[in-house]
């Protein structure tokens, strides 16, 4: 009895470095050793998940099990098996890749992601849309960041978007590989005789197993340096503007949570401000009008 308590606190432990990793490669690292002391093979995509489920029981780990099995029992999966046997190649590791990584596994297809980068460092405050908020909390991103959207507004660094969606995604057995970047597709052989090739990637270095991954899709999510040949795009470019951004650490001090929290002014979020600016203003884009409007509006309050 003794053991086994001791197995199941060393699992916990081991399961709770891996919540708590904040880089890229300590997420890595603390991933490949839970799954070496407990003896999983995370590229077993079918089984990795219930398995992981099995010897992680502390209670913690239990309600993040609770949140990911309600969002895998949703019609649309069928049960892992909407997508069983597809085997998909996603080129970048950003919040759009790895989200699209997880729906897929979600589906039951085989997920390989790769990332020409080993760490996240973009930095940028991403406000989030309502939809967006369930979506995230229903894949448990509060169990790996707990302040995950407490403030008065809802936003976090694209760096925090990026733990939280590569944990989950090595969770349900999405394999993510770093400093692999991807050069051009390279098309199924036309002579095959013993052996049957399917596409495959050409990528740097040329000797990673990811070189001999033969796949069904593939999802170009490397932003607008997209390397995939012969799809149209769309391009949408906004108008210069300047901006003055200010970062300091958030001690949560008791007087830094009386600081009401504010977000950029925009136009999608305050589309009744930027209306009534216009018809106070004529129209002017200056930044000074817009900065005196602002002044105007806080003495008035």
């Amino acid at each position: 009895m003794g053991e086994i308590e001791e197995e199941r606190d060393n699992a916990g432990k081991l399961f709770e470095n891996f919540v708590q990793a904040s880089t890229c490669k300590g997420t890595l690292q603390a991933f490949n050793v839970l799954c070496r002391q407990l003896d999983l093979d995370p590229l077993d995509n079918n089984t990795f998940y219930t398995n992981l489920k099995a010897k992680v029981t502390y209670w913690k780990a239990k309600a993040l099990w609770s949140k990911l099995d309600k969002r895998m029992s949703h019609k649309e999966y069928k049960n892992g098996q909407a997508s069983a046997g597809t085997k998909c190649l996603i080129i970048g590791g950003g919040p759009c890749g790895l989200r699209t990584a997880i729906e897929l596994a979600l589906l039951g297809a085989k997920v390989v992601v790769i990332e020409k980068r080993d760490s996240f460092s973009r930095n940028n405050v991403l406000h989030l849309w309502p939809y967006t908020i369930h979506d995230l909390r229903g894949l448990g991103a509060k169990k790996f960041y707990g302040k995950f959207c407490a403030g008065a507004i809802d936003h976090i660094s694209i760096q925090q978007l990026q733990l939280i969606l590569l944990k989950v995604a090595l969770i349900v057995a999405v394999e993510f590989h770093i400093n692999v970047e991807f050069v051009k597709l390279l098309e199924p052989p036309e002579d095959q005789e013993n052996e049957e090739i399917g596409w495959r990637a050409a990528i740097r270095p040329s000797d990673h197993p990811v070189a001999n991954f033969d796949f069904d899709v593939v999802v170009g999510a490397d932003g607008r340096r997209n390397t995939l040949e012969g799809f149209r795009r769309k391009e949408f470019r906004g108008k210069l503007a300047i901006a003055i951004t200010a970062n300091f650490i958030n001690r949560n001090t008791t007087a830094e949570a009386k600081v009401e929290e504010i977000s950029g002014v925009a136009f999608i979020f305050n589309q009744k401000f930027f209306l009534d600016l216009k018809e106070e203003t004529g129209g002017a884009t200056v930044r000074l009008n817009i900065q005196l409007s602002l002044t105007e509006r806080a003495q008035r309050k």
